[in-house]
């Protein structure tokens, strides 16, 4: 199984990057988690270059194919989602192999709500499959604990493992 993450923080120590780095140590042998490091380097979304996406768009694009299920993990700036983020998914929005995968939310705040809510509405939109489970609020903004903190921290593991468990559930269930 192939979990693509996607941060919507370009912060080297982020804590959304924290909480995804902290799963990625969680993962099961048999999962591939892979942290999408290119989403800084995707020029701002411009429809005319669909056609001819730049080379940053093509390697989001190869790996949102290859992908089984997405995960999310991204801040909220002024109640909204992040432009990193926005921008990612507008990339995304004509990508028929985005369409209807599996997806995960992790929200990395221990008290927003509007980029959460803001990002599922996002999704729900563009035909992503809300992966029931996985869709969790995982608290590390109000910390600085490190991604080996996070992982060993009784709470927030459970709560990861729970995740990849629902993910391996979703995935292994057929489409209609």
């Amino acid at each position: 199984m192939k979990v693509l993450a996607l941060c919507g923080s370009l912060r080297q120590h982020s804590r959304s990057r924290a909480l995804l780095h902290a799963t990625q140590l969680l993962s099961p042998d048999h999962v591939h988690f892979e942290i999408f490091e290119g989403i800084g380097e995707l020029p701002l979304f411009n429809p005319d270059h669909e056609s001819n996406p730049p080379i940053a768009v093509q390697r989001l694009w190869n790996a949102i194919a290859e992908a089984d299920a997405i995960l999310i993990a991204s801040p909220e700036y002024a109640h909204g989602v992040t432009g990193t983020i926005k921008n990612a998914l507008d990339w995304l929005v004509g990508y028929i192999p985005f369409a209807s995968k599996p997806v995960a939310v992790f929200n990395p705040s221990h008290r927003a709500e509007h980029a959460d809510a803001a990002l599922r509405e996002i999704l729900n939109t563009m035909a992503a499959r809300f992966i029931p489970g996985a869709c969790l609020r995982i608290a590390v903004t109000a910390n600085k604990l490190t991604p080996q903190e996070i992982a060993a921290d009784v709470e927030r593991s459970r709560l990861i493992r729970g995740a990849f468990s629902a993910i391996e559930s979703y995935i292994n269930i057929p489409l209609e």
